[in-house]
């Protein structure tokens, strides 16, 4: 079933990275005000859906890395979040080859039931090689992954939208398997929303063909441009439509100096070692594709600092000058921010009361005039 792409004028959607890993969203000893705990991430939920969020995002780590000395798991964390809230949809990040997509399936289903039709994932095709190694699995070639990944999502898809499901494939062989009772109904929703991230031809191709969402890391204009352009067109070659989310890391001040100069402090406070650790192993993941276009392959030092490149985003500086920005993505494609904090609980509420507000009145001002929106 084709996804159904935003009309021009349709909300932006915004969303949070949940930070159920420790560290922050930073890999520097700055002060993060923000916390990994169960009760931490409660308040923060009941806040963001109160403060315009949709969405939130559930990290997957499995072993201690990169600034990340503790996890949380993101699927068991999500439900309790989901528990905790009445609007917020959570998106649950599941790694093909350390889930069965048939598993996945049924735990969706329960959650989604509980949340009455808040449960999403993000399948994340892999990129640290120690976590699957260490658990006795194959490191299979970037390009092997995301096939993994495809065959993952049209299981998870013909298991969540009817019975006698059949699907022959090189990792997966499902045989006349039913799960029973389905998602919860939604009107206007096939299953539970599929998104996936990734920046290689690999990567883009199946975003075409099987998901719902791509989420880009942090870009520039021209390269979110570039990203959406291609997307779109391997969509349209197999008659679907795909909606784009990016992320992005928030610092917003009453001046941009003083915005600058968080950011600024961020990178010289960064913990140096866990940054090269991590750049080693992403960009190994990165430039291993065949056209050299992964995600991270031409990530600098001080973008890997905020492991998704937020800061190439640029949403840094005023309330004002964040929100036309944002709206210039929206005119790009975007249809979902996915935002990062410095100390979550305080600059939250703060987008809540003094960026979105703007953004709004900033896409009433597009419905009025007729600009341009898309790319």
């Amino acid at each position: 079933m084709p996804t159904p792409e935003a009309t021009p004028h349709e909300p932006l959607k915004f969303a949070y990275w949940v930070p159920n890993v420790s560290g922050g969203l930073v890999t520097s000893t700055i002060e993060q005000r923000t916390e990994f705990s169960y009760d931490y991430n409660k308040r923060l939920a009941v806040l963001a859906e109160n403060s315009g969020f949709e969405y939130a995002l559930s990290q997957v780590r499995y072993a201690s890395s990169y600034s990340a000395a503790e996890q949380h798991d993101p699927a068991a964390f999500s439900l309790g979040l989901l528990t905790a809230t009445e609007r917020l949809k959570l998106i649950v990040a599941a790694h093909p080859g350390l889930w069965h997509p048939a598993i996945l399936a049924k735990y969706g289903i329960t959650a989604d039931i509980i949340s009455e039709g808040r449960f999403a994932v993000n399948i994340v095709s892999g990129w640290f090689k120690d976590e699957f190694t260490g658990l006795g699995e194959p490191w299979l070639e970037h390009d092997e992954r995301y096939r993994r990944a495809e065959e993952f999502i049209r299981v998870l898809r013909g298991l969540w939208t009817g019975p006698n499901f059949e699907f022959g494939g090189d990792f997966y062989r499902i045989h006349d398997f039913s799960l029973r009772p389905q998602p919860h109904d939604v009107p206007g929703r096939a299953h539970p929303e599929i998104f996936q991230g990734g920046n290689s031809t690999a990567a883009r191709r199946q975003a075409g063909r099987v998901s719902d969402w791509y989420l880009s890391n942090g870009k520039d204009f021209d390269g979110f441009s570039e990203q959406v352009h291609d997307v779109r067109e391997h969509a349209a070659a197999n008659g679907r439509t795909v909606r784009f989310g990016l992320n992005g890391f928030l610092i917003a001040r009453e001046t941009e100096s003083e915005a600058k100069a968080v950011l600024r402090e961020i990178v010289d406070k960064a913990d140096v070692a866990a940054v090269e650790g991590f750049r080693r192993s992403v960009q190994q993941a990165g430039k291993s594709t065949s056209d050299g276009k992964g995600m991270w392959a031409d990530s600098e030092f001080a973008d890997l600092v905020q492991y998704n490149d937020g800061f190439r985003t640029g949403l840094i500086g005023t309330p004002e000058q964040i929100a036309h920005r944002i709206i210039e993505y929206k005119k790009r494609g975007a249809n979902l921010i996915l935002l990062g904090f410095l100390h979550y609980l305080e600059d939250v509420e703060h987008f809540g009361t003094h960026v979105l507000p703007i953004v709004r009145e900033l896409e009433a001002e597009l419905d009025r005039t007729g600009d341009p929106v898309g790319v």
